[in-house]
């Protein structure tokens, strides 16, 4: 009787086959060790980035797309980050105190304790599979080095300007935090001087800022009856979720099924709910999405778990077809167009124009897509300071 008692508690207590596929899943995603060398971000976002503060959200939300976030750790003497100290606790980053000593002993404090904490990390925690070590300082090459011969996945995350460029080439993956999405673009400070012939040379890349000083469109007016709560804006998750299948496509191997598009979404916004946009389930969601062809849906590896992808053709093309018209009536002279001042000109064309919905994280990144379409030809004028425009044919 008692062992009828036991195997009728054991078979009540096994997970079900739902539960071990949910929990399979989970336990194939990269954990991740995340590393702030913060003084080294704060002092070169401000010093690279017209003054502007560094802004922990955007890192968050990329290594979101990129796995789960189990270590949260950043080193500084705080004493000097009060109001960085209230952004990171509330995003549950542990702040490790460096006290202030003389001189550049102060800052090889941070960098030695940073270092030990790491590769002590990587041999108490085997389930850890990916480091991030955000700085731009050279001298964490070597346990870059030291952790991939652990087999462990390291990304690098930098501001561009304060980066040596000894440290991306080490690294399995380097983010520039200057790129990542939601980092708002600094100010312009007058026009710059015209690059030197070292800057701009045939061997060496362009610059690639992100030209979107135009303004934005003006809000537009809720017209709900007087006493009605707005609801969530659809469209507002849309570009959500087509920044984050774009996001999870170029950064994972594998399909990005829903599931997992999900799970994503909730890294991103632990209060994320499909029924808070008036969906039962998020697969209803998906589905209206897929009707707006702001993704693609198809039949995914388990029943009720359908594949995610954003659409290759469709709106995009059309899209592409704007931006050409444009850049035509615009260049209807022969002169190229510039960059800069032209999002806001399609947008005249088309209010509800938005590159993110498409997955493009930046209208930059949007051109560059249209050109290497065949759609039109845009290049780099160091005469100009900005990207050029011209229809192709």
């Amino acid at each position: 009787m008692d062992d009828r008692r036991v195997e009728v508690s054991r078979v009540a207590c096994a997970p079900t086959a739902h539960a071990r596929r949910t929990l399979g899943r989970v336990d194939q995603e990269d954990r991740i060790a995340l590393f702030l060398d913060y003084e080294n971000l704060a002092l070169g976002a401000r010093d690279h980035r017209g003054g502007a503060a560094f802004d922990f959200r955007p890192i968050a939300d990329a290594l979101a797309e990129r796995g789960r976030v189990v270590v949260r750790r950043a080193y500084a003497d705080w004493s000097y980050f009060d109001e960085d100290r209230r952004m990171l606790t509330r995003s549950h980053v542990e702040l490790i105190e460096i006290p202030q000593r003389m001189g550049a002993s102060r800052k090889n404090a941070a960098d030695i304790k940073m270092a030990v904490d790491a590769i002590e990390l990587a041999f108490e925690r085997d389930y850890i599979s990916t480091f991030v070590i955000c700085s731009g300082d050279s001298d964490f090459t070597p346990l870059v080095h030291k952790l991939r011969e652990l087999n462990k996945r390291v990304i690098g995350v930098g501001v561009e300007g304060s980066t040596s460029a000894l440290l991306p080439p080490a690294c399995d993956e380097f983010l520039y935090y200057d790129r990542l999405e939601g980092v708002d673009i600094p100010p312009p400070r007058g026009r710059r001087a015209r690059p030197t012939a070292r800057q701009a040379g045939p061997d060496q890349r362009p610059p690639e800022p992100e030209r979107e000083h135009e303004p934005e469109p003006e809000p537009e007016v809720d017209r709900r009856p007087a006493g009605e709560e707005p609801g969530r804006d659809v469209d507002a998750l849309a570009v959500q979720v087509a920044q984050t299948v774009a996001g999870l496509q170029g950064s994972a191997n594998g399909e990005v099924t829903a599931s997992r598009l999900k799970r994503t979404l909730l890294r991103k916004d632990p209060t994320f709910s499909e029924s808070d946009y008036g969906f039962r389930t998020f697969g209803e969601l998906l589905r209206h999405l897929g009707e707006r062809n702001v993704i693609e849906l198809a039949e995914g590896p388990a029943k009720g778990d359908p594949e995610v992808s954003l659409p290759e053709h469709g709106d995009r093309e059309v899209a592409f077809g704007l931006l050409r018209g444009v850049v035509a009536d615009l260049g209807s002279s022969g002169n190229p167009v510039a960059l800069s001042g032209l999002k806001n000109q399609v947008r005249r064309a088309r209010p509800d124009f938005s590159e993110k919905k498409l997955g493009y994280r930046s209208f930059l990144q949007f051109c560059k897509a249209a050109a290497t379409a065949g759609v039109l030809d845009l290049r780099w004028s160091p005469e100009a300071d900005d990207y050029l425009l011209t229809t192709a044919g």
